[in-house]
């Protein structure tokens, strides 16, 4: 069992001011894995004079400072990987396979691209007399989560690191252990002391302390929307800048002219992944009225295909949910398109056979859905997949849009030149056409309630400068 109980603040493993233990469970095994302590106000006070103590003489060190420093954080990494990778299959449940080919090195690639990023940015603008000036915002405050937690860790800290800020991070209490490694390959790669510390804690006492401290200038949070909407209000009580990566409802348009039976197995199967736990998953299906009941067949075996197991079995395509609170929700909203009239295509209610120990979730799909419906409102975060028809491409669009969230959008179509006008319309930060992968130098973020900000690349290294004119400066 992995004893973490101090905290990182000021280049030190701390004890916490008040000690208080939290169990971190391996949701395959439903067994306690690691202890860590849960920080107070007094912890996050601590952490937080460090980083504005270390502000000043950081913020001023040079790009070649920082790249070299980037650069040893990432040979730290790439010797670390494989442990980073065995800890998130462990703590949150993603199969040893998906933790080692897309969790760990993830985080990898956000300190690459910041590393790159950097690289050729100019921080200073002459304009005939008046120079605009780029700098540092100050200290930040992270709150991540646990679903791809070492990624959102990582798209947070390199750009800030590289665009010299001082930060404190409160990671998912849920799946803290990641954060750990990450903490000591910063510590053995160099970072000055204060620049980085981590703080463990839950929502209502460390995470509102950091949204509400006075010394905090910006605060990126990635979370649900409701968690989002206190971060933004306490906040807004000393004005710092609040960026927020938050809940998706995804549409994937399946146009009448797209391969259906690929569409649809593909569009299964990238709901599904990770458990179902992406805030960008194509949870709702929009298929053509006179394909529906083809569609449905498609999406009935590749769900029967999809194999729960086992986060190190052979052969597995996902794991658990990240925990029982987490599964009695998805349970809740599964139970909830039974009783609403939605058509059971796969799955439905309860464990699969054979897995009655651990937080396993049958592989489900709905057909027949409409946009009223519990489950194509409503975030469940689990693999579970809403088929909706719709007769109009004009009417799938706006069925699509129908939604307060608007994170991304998935177009599949024969023609690229008609994918490209429907992703378009659709009101989302992101959208995949034909199964486009991620692109980490693309920027990451959503309209309405999924957020504002933008994180990855260089629009999210942009998100930790201010601008500043100086006039008569040339």
């Amino acid at each position: 069992m992995k004893e973490a109980l101090q905290f990182y603040i000021n280049g030190e493993w701390v004890d916490p001011q008040e000690p208080k233990t939290h169990d971190v469970i391996n949701p395959a095994t439903e067994q306690v894995i690691g202890r860590i302590s849960m920080g107070s106000s007094a912890d996050l006070d601590a952490a937080v004079a460090a980083a504005k103590a270390a502000f000043p003489a950081f913020s001023q060190t040079t790009k070649e400072q920082r790249m070299a420093l980037l650069g040893k954080i990432v040979e730290g990494y790439k010797a670390r990987i494989g442990e980073i990778a065995d800890t998130i299959s462990a703590e949150m449940g993603a199969p040893a396979w998906l933790a080692k080919a897309a969790q760990a090195p993830s985080g990898m690639a956000h300190f690459g691209q910041a590393m790159a990023v950097l690289a050729d940015y100019e921080f200073e603008e002459d304009r005939g007399g008046t120079v605009i000036a780029k700098e540092p915002v100050g200290v930040c405050g992270f709150i991540t989560p646990w679903n791809w937690p070492i990624n959102q860790i990582a798209c947070k800290v390199a750009p800030a690191l590289a665009a010299g800020c001082t930060m404190v991070l409160k990671p998912s209490e849920v799946a803290p252990l990641n954060a750990i490694l990450l903490a000591e390959i910063l510590h053995d790669a160099g970072v000055p002391k204060g620049v980085f510390n981590l703080v463990n804690g839950d929502g209502p006492s460390v995470g509102a302390a950091i949204s509400a401290h006075p010394d905090i200038d910006m605060v990126s949070f990635t979370g649900s929307t409701r968690a989002g909407r206190e971060v933004a209000k306490a906040g807004a009580e000393s004005i710092k800048r609040v960026t927020q990566e938050l809940g998706g409802k995804s549409a994937n348009i399946v146009l009448d002219d797209a391969d259906l039976e690929k569409a649809v197995a593909s569009g299964v199967q990238a709901c599904f992944m990770n458990s179902g736990q992406s805030c960008n998953a194509p949870t709702r299906m929009l298929v053509p009225q006179e394909h529906h009941a083809k569609a449905l067949e498609i999406a009935k075996a590749a769900a029967e295909a999809t194999t729960v197991g086992a986060p190190g079995a052979e052969g597995i395509t996902i794991g658990p949910v990240v925990s029982e609170l987490h599964y009695n929700k998805i349970q809740g909203l599964i139970q909830a398109g039974i009783d609403e009239g939605a058509e059971v295509v796969a799955g439905g209610v309860g464990k699969p056979e054979g897995l009655e120990t651990g937080y396993y979730v049958k592989p489900t799909v709905f057909g027949g859905v409409n946009n009223d419906m519990s489950i194509a409102r409503e975030e469940v975060f689990g693999p579970v997949l809403a088929i909706l028809p719709y007769e109009t491409e004009a009417q799938a669009i706006d069925i699509a849009n129908d939604t307060v969230y608007g994170l991304s959008g998935y177009v599949q179509s024969g023609d690229l030149g008609r994918a490209r006008r429907v992703a378009s319309l659709m009101r989302t930060g992101n959208v995949h056409i034909n199964g486009a992968g991620a692109d980490f130098s693309a920027p990451f973020g959503g309209y309405k309630q999924s957020g504002n900000g933008r994180e990855w690349g260089d629009f999210g290294f942009e998100e930790f400068l201010e601008v500043k004119a100086v006039f008569g400066a040339s």
